[in-house]
């Protein structure tokens, strides 16, 4: 058995997101059905309505920054009931026996995870729809619980933005006595900015624009640094402990890589693809420095994130919109023109 739900799609690279009627799957015994409240806009929903990284296909139902309310669940289910406010990010299921998966690491599934939307369904082979719609139906093991408290729409970007840098934040081990910077002041910048802060790190931006540092500032930032200026780039020398590049497009990194200290980590959490020009080893060699990459988070730490950020009253500073205006949010998003992540406001689909 199927739902019909009316949701938004491109139909091609090439095509503006329109309105468009799909099927859900019913529940099956583990599944949570959700009727979806807000819905974050990420970056790598433009790029893959855009088919940039060439693997999308249609028609495609973007959004994996999901909150919601339970109104039903499978027989099998016993984490959740109907009424409950909950998320659900970039996944939706993975193998779950591979040693990733058996960490709960399911980001790193083996077998590759799927994704919340455009994906193949691994039971039923049916491709995935994102949040971008009326409802969603998935297995209970890839829905986390939303901390009471929380503003829900400034939650949406956490199943993103916010587990997409504190997973590194985590696995780096920052928090007090440690030096964190964040390359870039956007929707994943603001959150690694506000999170490390959070857990006590000092914080510091790298950014190429002085007249952000005001923002920085109010969102935690301790120090900033403005890249472009030599004289600012060798006072930061052998400084930070981890440095998060956000940057979501190809950069030069290796001017950063002289400000991290011994046994620093640069860690790349926005950018997929190709990073020219040539990384030079010298100031990884000696300084016993890596450079690493990371991509969202596992449940299990999708769902600790969710708890801090509901302990500290943190969310994504968003701009709400309504799904009708989601065509001229791409088009911002291509001139950076938001602070710092639009939210759809999933009411306004029944208009």
């Amino acid at each position: 058995m199927t739902m019909k739900v009316l949701g938004f799609a491109a139909q091609s690279a090439t095509d503006e997101l329109a309105p468009f009627r799909f099927e859900r799957r019913d529940r099956r015994p583990d599944d949570v059905e959700i009727e979806i409240l807000y819905c974050g806009v990420c970056h790598s929903d433009l790029h893959m309505a855009r088919n940039d990284w060439g693997w999308s296909f249609y028609p495609l139902v973007p959004g994996h920054e999901i909150i919601g309310r339970v109104v039903g669940v499978g027989a099998e289910v016993r984490r959740f009931q109907p009424g409950d406010t909950v998320g659900i990010g970039c996944m939706v299921d993975s193998c779950r026996r591979c040693a990733a998966c058996e960490q709960g690491l399911e980001q790193y599934c083996e077998n590759g995870h799927t994704l919340t939307y455009a994906s193949k369904d691994r039971h039923d082979g049916r491709p995935t729809y994102g949040g971008y719609s009326e409802k969603i139906v998935a297995s209970e093991s890839f829905v986390v619980k939303v901390p009471a408290g929380l503003n829900l729409a400034g939650a949406a970007p956490l199943l993103c933005a916010g587990i997409t840098t504190w997973s590194p934040l985590r696995h780096w081990r920052a928090g007090p006595g440690r030096a964190v910077a964040v390359v870039g002041l956007g929707g994943l910048g603001h959150m690694g900015i506000k999170l490390a802060k959070a857990l006590g790190a000092e914080v510091t931006l790298f950014t190429r624009s002085p007249g952000k540092e005001d923002d920085a500032r109010r969102l935690g930032a301790d120090h900033i640094v403005l890249s472009t200026d030599e004289t600012q780039m060798k006072q930061a020398k052998n400084r930070f402990d981890l440095i998060i590049d956000t940057v979501p497009y190809a950069h030069d990194i290796n001017p950063y890589l002289p400000t991290l200290s011994l046994d620093g980590t640069l860690v790349l959490v926005g950018l997929l693809g190709n990073l020219p020009p040539d990384l030079s080893t010298v100031p990884l060699l000696l300084g016993r420095k890596a450079v690493a990459g990371s991509v969202i988070g596992g449940i299990a730490e999708t769902q600790e994130m969710l708890d801090f950020c509901g302990q500290h009253g943190i969310t994504a500073d968003i701009e709400l919109i309504d799904i009708q205006d989601i065509n001229a949010a791409y088009r911002r998003m291509l001139k950076s023109d938001v602070k710092y992540r639009f939210v759809i406001d999933m009411r306004s689909l029944k208009s």
